[in-house]
């Protein structure tokens, strides 16, 4: 069964898909406003698809069931990993593929985006997809069950262009490379192209720019859409 999801069209018939993976504890609302902060009207017909992740008990918030990808036992991310939850919800993200596929949208138009848990099951199912995706976006983030990747990642997304963007000053999921204020290119084992940007100052958290707000906290959603990685996905 495909997991609940909010959706999101930016024109009737979209011929390109992104699929956007919430963090801990949210669901799949939490970053649907921010559509048209991103979203070039030049572009293609896009559907968002933000999906609700299953209620779980979450250890390290003392069994409380909320929204979650995969259960977390610990402050250290990759510690005493939960490999049987990550890899369920990869199978959702395949799930959710194969939805798109069927209502007519192919592997290369497809976006997989994430923040926090939802970036890590991005870049985990995404490395791992068998076939060529349109790009990888992930906020705030990490590779879980990293030990597994170099085996398990398919040839079919070596060179996908992926964004990577982080907060200087994140609590959660520390950085750390590269410098801050820095834009540099991350080597992977599985993808040639990456971009990866470092918001100086900023921590775990999301935001919609309010009108007038002209600080640094407004810049990346408005600006986004003139970052190469946008630009690389948009033509593919």
């Amino acid at each position: 069964m495909t997991l609940p999801t909010v959706e999101h069209e930016t024109a009737v018939n979209p011929t390109h898909s992104v699929i956007w993976l919430h963090g801990l504890g949210a669901d799949g609302n939490d970053f649907a406003p921010i559509v048209p902060q991103l979203v070039d009207p030049a572009w293609p017909a896009l559907r968002f698809v933000f999906p609700h992740a299953p209620v779980r008990p979450v250890t390290i918030n003392g069994g409380m069931p909320m929204r979650a990808w995969y259960d977390i036992a610990a402050a250290d991310l990759v510690a005493r990993q939960d490999e049987a939850g990550i890899r369920a919800s990869i199978a959702e993200v395949e799930t959710l593929i194969a939805r798109e596929h069927g209502r007519g949208v192919p592997s290369a138009h497809i976006v997989l985006a994430g923040f926090s848990q939802g970036g890590a099951i991005a870049l985990a199912a995404g490395l791992r997809h068998a076939q060529t995706l349109g790009g990888i976006v992930a906020l705030s983030t990490y590779v879980p069950i990293h030990p597994t990747l170099a085996a398990e990642r398919h040839a079919a997304n070596a060179a996908t262009p992926i964004f990577w963007g982080h907060g200087s000053a994140d609590p959660v999921v520390p950085m750390p490379r590269p410098s801050p204020g820095t834009r540099t290119q991350w080597r992977m084992p599985s993808a040639r192209r990456k971009s990866t940007t470092c918001a100086p100052g900023w921590d775990c958290g999301c935001a919609e720019p309010t009108p007038g707000d002209s600080s640094r906290r407004a810049l990346p959603a408005r600006q986004w859409r003139n970052h190469p990685a946008a630009n690389e996905i948009r033509d593919l």
